[in-house]
């Protein structure tokens, strides 16, 4: 679907020749439209746009290595002026001239007024048509089109279309598989920028700079020996990690039960992905490796941020003098909740006896806690400091590092979590014994079921007053069990939000979500692309069409005034 405007009067005429003009070239200066044409399709592709001076000898040999190395009949199709008005005379014999130079059928001119929305259009036949029946003028139809999108959209199609061989392909769908096709395949034309000395200078998408900078240039030349001295390094480093000391008990122990060791592991691999010399095998590495890059620099940004803020104003200092003071809070508020299950809590009735042996056990562990912090207090700012500066390998160390101290921290409230558990647990497989002794039942450790048994009287007996006690004693340890079960329940919660914002800087497809915001057109799939069985229209290409122009064969000139939309808008590609 094609939009075309129409001069008032003027009716379609039999032969309709499509222009094909990127955008990149509206405002560029006079010089040569480069290109290639489609005879079966009455179109012209326009590539770039060759300018003043040159050597025509030049210019020959330049496209006859871009049809070497390209495989398309790249040629010279007409010529393109750019003035603040109507071409001079000098300046229309000049280019008149070209076409002897340059020999091309049909001979096109395009012409703008610069800073203006006039555009004119020639198509020249220096053979006219001598056929009675032949229409006595041509319709230009010239359509913008984003070299930039089409290029990097890779919706463009094989060499050889599957439909071409059936021969089902329509003629606008030809056309514009012409155009993706013939803008994929001239790649080599690109390669050349304004900062290039050559003799011949060209205007395309990328003239401003190969990858619109020098410095990115020097970068990419200068990656290669880079990342080879960083991958060996980390190869190295990943080496001595897998070292059989490390496996050791104590160490491996350590390793698996630390975030800060978890975090270093995924750090180590996102690195080596980073600095692999191996080229990406499909889009899907790709973005994966450019994922994984922009994670790991917002990371490291935020890391040096956090880093900032704490050695800023001796921030360190009074975090500090505030940890101690907070530490022995948690551990007084521990003490008069110990205390008040050791009385009558919310009523209940508890078995006094193990009431107090409970309460003391759990009191002298915590007087052992406060001793440990106010034993560790001079050393807690030097812990600090180290932790903070940890934040330059990223917020994610620095956030798995405050875990590990929480987990520390908490250590004692975890140790009552584990002593109410397990005796509960015995409690209750105690009493699921007994009850089954009561049933005239046991469970058959060989074969894992429950089996009939026949108890005598002093067993049933037995039986029955230790059920009874541990029935009894049931409620004072469940009680315990519940309030350190909810202590490390709110632990746990708090460790699971930082090991979530760990794992949401991560895996944060940052990369992705930058690239569906701002260039949605560089995340096409990788199937071969079907015109005919996508049914998108050409504004959704990234094409729209400016005018059609009636033109006579080196008659006269036809002009019209596009609306701003038209002449200098285009539609991205969704």
């Amino acid at each position: 679907m094609w939009w075309a405007l129409r001069p008032p009067g003027i009716l379609p005429p039999g032969m309709v020749l499509k222009a094909f003009f990127p955008t990149c070239c509206v405002s560029t200066d006079s010089g040569l439209l480069v290109g290639r044409w489609v005879p079966e399709q009455s179109s012209a592709v326009v590539l770039a746009v060759l300018h003043f001076p040159f050597i025509p000898i030049q210019v020959k040999q330049l496209l006859a290595q871009v049809r070497q190395a390209s495989q398309v009949g790249v040629a010279v199709l007409g010529t393109w002026c750019h003035c603040r008005q109507e071409p001079e005379e000098s300046l229309g014999r000049f280019l008149e001239s070209l076409g002897a130079v340059f020999p091309h059928e049909p001979w096109l001119r395009l012409c703008r007024e610069r800073g203006g929305t006039f555009w004119s259009c020639e198509a020249t036949h220096r053979q006219a048509p001598t056929a009675p029946g032949a229409p006595g003028e041509d319709q230009v139809m010239l359509i913008f089109y984003d070299q930039r999108q089409v290029l990097l959209s890779q919706l463009h199609l094989p060499t050889v279309l599957p439909d071409r061989q059936a021969g089902a392909t329509t003629a606008s769908t030809g056309g514009l598989a012409a155009v993706f096709d013939t803008v994929a395949r001239s790649e080599v034309l690109f390669r050349s920028d304004r900062f290039d000395e050559g003799p011949v200078r060209l205007s395309h998408w990328q003239s401003e700079g190969v990858e619109a900078s020098i410095l990115a240039e020097l970068a990419r030349r200068a990656s290669g020996p880079i990342c080879l001295l960083l991958a060996s390094l980390l190869s190295l480093v990943s080496a001595v990690s897998a070292c059989r000391v490390f496996k050791l008990w104590p160490l491996s122990f350590l390793g698996s039960k630390l975030s800060t060791c978890e975090q270093l592991r995924h750090r180590l691999e996102h690195l080596t992905l980073i600095f692999s010399t191996r080229k990406a095998e499909n889009p899907a590495q790709l973005m994966r490796k450019a994922n994984t890059v922009a994670s790991v620099l917002l990371d490291v940004a935020l890391g040096l941020m956090l880093l900032s803020w704490l050695h800023g104003r001796s921030r360190i200092g009074h975090l500090a003098d505030a940890l101690v003071p907070v530490a022995d809070h948690v551990a007084e508020e521990l003490q008069h909740l110990l205390q008040w299950l050791m009385g009558a809590p919310a009523g209940l009735k508890m078995n006094r006896a193990l009431d107090q042996v409970l309460g003391r056990f759990f009191l002298y562990h915590i007087h052992l806690w406060i001793s440990y912090i106010h034993l560790m207090s001079p050393f807690v700012e030097h812990i600090l400091w180290h932790v903070g500066l940890s934040a330059c390998l990223g917020l994610t160390v620095a956030l798995s590092l405050l875990s590990d101290i929480i987990a520390l921290l908490t250590f004692h409230i975890y140790c009552f979590y584990v002593y109410g558990a397990r005796l509960y647990c015995l409690k209750i497989h105690g009493l699921s014994s007994l009850w089954r002794l009561f049933r005239g039942k046991k469970w058959n450790v060989l074969r894992q079921r429950v089996d009939s048994c026949s108890y005598d009287l002093d067993q049933l007996f037995i039986g029955t007053l230790l059920f009874t006690i541990l029935l009894f004693l049931l409620p004072t340890t469940a009680l315990y069990y519940l309030v350190f079960t909810l202590l490390r329940l709110l632990v746990v919660a708090v460790q699971g939000l930082i090991h979530l914002l760990v794992d949401l800087i991560n895996s944060l497809p940052l990369y992705s979500l930058g690239l569906r915001l701002c260039r949605p057109y560089r995340l096409a799939g990788s199937e071969p692309w079907r015109p005919e069985a996508t049914g998108l229209c050409s504004s959704a290409l990234g094409f729209s069409g400016l005018g059609s122009l009636n033109c006579r064969p080196g008659a006269k000139r036809g002009k019209v005034r596009g609306t701003r939309s038209q002449q200098g808008g285009h539609h991205p590609l969704a």
